[in-house]
């Protein structure tokens, strides 16, 4: 970790503010330092200006004079990071008002930030693409790698990219926009290795370095559509083909876009994907209780036949 004093005397600033009065052990034990340390710090806003009390005894400690103060809002890049992506997720409730709530609270935040971080939480705020909830339980990936994804998809600038498969490669990429799904998320744009369009997963990227040459995106460019359909092109094991028997805004609302593609013709829903797992896919369709038809592969059938006979079997047997 970088030490940084000056980002330590604004934490006890914070903390100030916050709880009120804290003792100098209280203020040592939050920010990880001793006692000692924290009248430095204390001292140091003593000097520039900052009215901070102190008093002595059992019970004594250090307090912001009643009537001061504090700017309103001081954040961090990571902090900034956090609060943008909540608000995001906070207008795509259903909350009534959310959509107006939310324009407001990004709007209060941006005019006290600085010039810096203003840039940041405008690139995540028209870069980011959502079609989920943010993730809950997928893989973690840095504040900064999608913060200056974020910044490079707004101005149009290209970036260098550790990205890690087998092995990491460098490669130039051009994002074209951040998108998050199926609590993962994703930078779509033109890979220069590649010579190509690519989907690449931010948790596998390792490092971003911002470029100083500029790219023009592609007018009308949809990015979600783009990776979606890049997820359903990926070859698997077995090429599933099946007919079923619902209306198609029930089946895309219970099928993953990136498990199957889903196209109505006149004799129902035609369900076409490429999977690993056959028994998984058979669970998988059993639970969308609607009348299906296998046509391909064959192998589909008997693992449909084999878990309908494991569920009569169930069924037969005498309570004990």
């Amino acid at each position: 970790m970088v030490y940084r004093p000056t980002a330590r005397v604004l934490s006890v600033l914070e903390l100030l503010q916050t709880h009120g009065q804290m003792t100098a052990q209280e203020l040592a034990a939050r920010l990880e330092v001793d006692a000692r340390t924290v009248r430095r710090y204390i001292t140091t806003l003593q000097d520039i200006g900052i009215p901070v009390d102190s008093e002595i005894g059992r019970y004594g400690g250090y307090m912001l004079r009643p009537g001061f103060k504090l700017p309103p809002l001081m954040f961090t890049d990571e902090e900034v990071l956090v609060l943008t992506l909540g608000l995001l997720l906070a207008r795509r409730s259903k909350l009534a008002g959310a959509q107006t709530a939310v324009a407001s609270a990004l709007s209060k935040v941006e005019r006290v930030l600085p010039l810096t971080l203003r840039e940041r939480l405008r690139a995540l705020v028209e870069s980011t693409q959502m079609d989920d909830p943010l993730p809950l339980h997928g893989s973690s990936i840095e504040g900064g790698i999608l913060a200056n994804l974020s910044l490079a998809v707004r101005q149009c600038q290209q970036v260098r990219l550790g990205y890690r498969t087998r092995e990491t490669t460098e490669r130039i990429f051009e994002p074209y926009a951040v998108i998050c799904h199926q609590e993962q998320w994703y930078a779509v744009g033109y890979c220069h290795l590649r010579h190509a369009l690519r989907t690449f997963r931010l948790d596998r990227i390792e490092r971003v370095i911002l470029l100083d040459t500029r790219f023009t995106a592609p007018s009308g460019f949809d990015a979600m559509e783009y990776a979606l359909s890049s997820f359903e092109a990926i070859p698997d094991r077995w090429n599933v083909e099946v007919l079923l028997d619902m209306p198609l805004d029930v089946a895309r609302l219970r099928i993953p876009r990136e498990l199957a593609s889903l196209v109505q013709n006149e004799k129902g829903i035609r369900l076409r994907a490429s999977i690993r797992d056959l028994n998984e896919m058979a669970h998988r369709l059993i639970a969308l209780g609607c009348p299906l038809t296998v046509i391909d592969p064959p192998e589909l059938r008997d693992e449909l036949l084999a878990i309908a006979a494991q569920i009569t079997q169930y069924a037969q047997e005498p309570a004990n």
